[in-house]
């Protein structure tokens, strides 16, 4: 990192971005182009889950390459000035790899979605139609390793 004044090093910091945040921007490859595609998570024990349709571009690429890309930003704001190049932004962001596994077990995809589901501020009760949870996958992003960088 150049600005390693900026680096967040602090593993709870991390962890509290993880936990906190609701978009996640998963980059795949495909055939060496990028391919990013903004999706929610749920993040729990080193590891993001996504909800996902059983087919498609990205099941596609992940089928072929299971190693991914991934940004999540917890704090994202522009410090406006009157003179144009003293704008700044105040931010939080984390950049992580790792691999993907894709779920097809039905209750495993149902352990997922509640991680999801916590995530996003519902954390008991969750009951989901049967034909919901056979029309989609879970995509389980075990990370390998994350960075972190904020304004100060």
């Amino acid at each position: 990192m150049r600005r390693k004044e900026q680096e967040i090093t602090d593993k709870k910091t991390i962890e509290e971005i993880l936990s906190s945040s609701l978009i996640c921007r998963l980059g795949l490859a495909d055939e060496g182009v990028p391919y990013i595609v903004p999706v929610n998570y749920g993040y729990y024990k080193n590891a993001l889950y996504i909800h996902s349709a059983p087919e498609g571009r990205k099941i596609d690429l992940i089928k072929k390459n299971n190693k991914a890309c991934f940004e999540i930003e917890d704090i994202a704001e522009i410090i406006r000035n009157d003179v144009p190049c003293s704008w700044s932004t105040k931010y939080r962001s984390l950049i992580g790899y790792g691999k993907i596994e894709i779920i097809r077990d039905v209750e495993r995809k149902k352990q997922g979605l509640d991680i999801i589901m916590t995530q996003h501020g519902k954390k008991e009760n969750n009951i989901y139609k049967e034909n919901q949870i056979e029309k989609m996958v879970i995509l389980k992003l075990n990370i390998e390793s994350v960075t972190g960088k904020q304004s100060k």
